[in-house]
């Protein structure tokens, strides 16, 4: 792409400043010239058109968000024949979750619960159109000074038509803090994996802390597979119990045992006095670690013989040439 600067054309936007630059795109405030309106405009980087994998993304999303009418879900507006590859969205007023947990840590029960609402109230919107978001985490969230928000960044949602993404796919199924343990597992994430993305979000608002943690993406996705997290309430003493009991509802392993809609997991957030507490092993072996060391033998041997093997093929060739 050509770069842009402020005060720059792009067919009848200008651009007025560059607010992010990711590893896909770049996103550019901009004015749409025939209405004046204040837009978003997002300029794939140029290795994403010679890769089938980001173009598929990139393509995704416009289209899902095209579909989209919702007051918690960013837009993306029509604009036929543009001169270049690049897509439209309404620009959004606040800061990322991410920002404000990073300068905040934990938010209190009262402001986790309202932003989690809304955030369950979009969710309940885009499950009944289809779509599941698959990458539900706070830099996907935008937040505004009244706490409502907007979920953002569609590049790996699927709808009822998307294929099979599998485990091979990681880059395309979430990130390591958030992703659900059926997806880790290679399995295709449903709504119910965006609700424990929610729920890993509300403990982390709540906590200052995710609760699952590693040295690496892969200890991260094991640790949830095999352990519990530090219930809530050893954290803060204040969460109370009945949501501390919705966050183990949303964080359970079994999808079937997990809430089943955003509007049941939203019914126990408004209706805590009727969350029933459950008797819970993991409010008391939470502490037992458990580590997958088979298979972390067989991945350290593995990088131990990657060398070994190149060396051998190195030295192979020296002697044959």
């Amino acid at each position: 792409m050509t770069f842009l600067q402020s005060g720059d054309q792009l067919d009848h936007y200008r651009i007025e400043k560059l607010v992010a630059d990711g590893g896909m795109a770049s996103i550019f405030r901009a004015t749409d010239l025939r209405n004046q309106h204040a837009v978003a405009i997002k300029v794939p980087h140029p290795d994403v058109k010679g890769d089938p994998g980001l173009s598929d993304r990139f393509h995704r999303e416009e289209e899902i968000g095209k579909t989209m009418d919702h007051i918690g879900v960013v837009k993306v507006l029509s604009d036929e024949g543009r001169s270049q590859e690049y897509m439209v969205m309404e620009w959004v007023e606040g800061r990322l979750l991410r920002k404000i947990l990073d300068e905040q840590r934990s938010l209190g029960p009262e402001r986790s619960v309202r932003i989690a609402l809304r955030i369950l109230d979009a969710l309940e919107y885009i499950h009944s159109h289809g779509v599941v978001h698959r990458d539900l985490k706070p830099e996907n969230i935008m937040v505004d000074e009244h706490d409502n928000i907007k979920l953002i960044d569609f590049g790996i949602a699927a709808n009822a038509k998307s294929r099979r993404l599998t485990f091979a796919k990681f880059s395309q199924m979430g990130t390591p803090d958030y992703i659900s343990p059926e997806q880790v597992k290679g399995k295709r994430g449903d709504a119910r994996s965006d609700l424990y993305a929610l729920g890993v979000m509300l403990y982390e608002m709540l906590t200052a802390k995710v609760p699952f943690s590693g040295a690496n993406p892969l200890l991260v996705m094991n640790d949830r597979l095999l352990n519990s997290p530090v219930p809530p309430r050893e954290i803060d003493p204040t969460i109370t119990p009945p949501l501390q009991e919705v966050i183990y509802r949303a964080l359970e392993r079994d999808p079937k045992k997990r809430y089943p809609s955003a509007h049941d997991f939203s019914w126990d957030l408004t209706h805590p006095d009727r969350v029933g507490i459950a008797e819970r092993p993991e409010l008391h072996n939470w502490k037992e670690r458990r580590a997958p060391w088979r298979k972390k033998i067989l991945l350290y041997g593995m990088l131990i013989l990657i060398p070994l093997l190149i060396f051998a093929l190195l030295l192979y060739v020296a002697r044959h040439s």
